[in-house]
């Protein structure tokens, strides 16, 4: 197996780890906490597999995992987020250069929203009394899956497609 090969299948285990986080919060409403650590410690060995020196580029993406974790958990602190989703977005972070992150922090934005609005129908439907407990890792695997898939798609069609145009 190559290096290329490997990176791909590096970003299959991420895919794989987001759809679980996905799965066990609309079941539980919660995120392991060994999913989070296993998502963070394939970072490094997506780093390497991928070239990238300790300085600057490690401790850059270190540095923006930080700054994500910090800020999140400012929503944590307000109740707007579990700590789960907290956990998570800070792993992923790990893993997306800032550009990425940015569009994933998007996208996460609007899918939690309509999740929230479908939570909120839900609840109005069903006449359940209470606060919404939105599976917020819903939304954020779906933007993770989404960049991921975007930027692997991407970067396939200008390797075997390009040669075309």
């Amino acid at each position: 197996m190559n290096g290329e090969h490997f990176i791909y299948l590096l970003w299959v285990g991420l895919a794989i780890a987001l759809i679980t986080a996905a799965i066990t919060d609309i079941k539980s409403r919660t995120i392991s906490n060994r999913l989070n650590i296993m998502i963070a410690l394939g970072a490094p060995v997506f780093w390497i597999a991928s070239g990238m020196q300790l300085w600057p580029d490690m401790l850059i993406q270190i540095g923006i995992a930080a700054i994500i974790f910090t800020i999140f958990t400012g929503f944590f602190a307000l109740g707007a987020m579990g700590g789960g989703d907290v956990k998570l977005l800070g792993a992923i972070a790990l893993w997306l250069h800032w550009i990425p992150l940015v569009q994933m922090l998007i996208v996460m934005s609007i899918a939690g929203g309509v999740l929230t609005a479908l939570m909120m129908i839900r609840n109005r439907i069903n006449k359940t009394p209470g606060p919404i407990k939105v599976p917020y890792g819903v939304a954020i695997s779906f933007a993770g899956l989404f960049v991921i898939w975007g930027d692997q798609a991407t970067k396939l069609y200008e390797r075997y497609f390009n040669h075309f145009t």
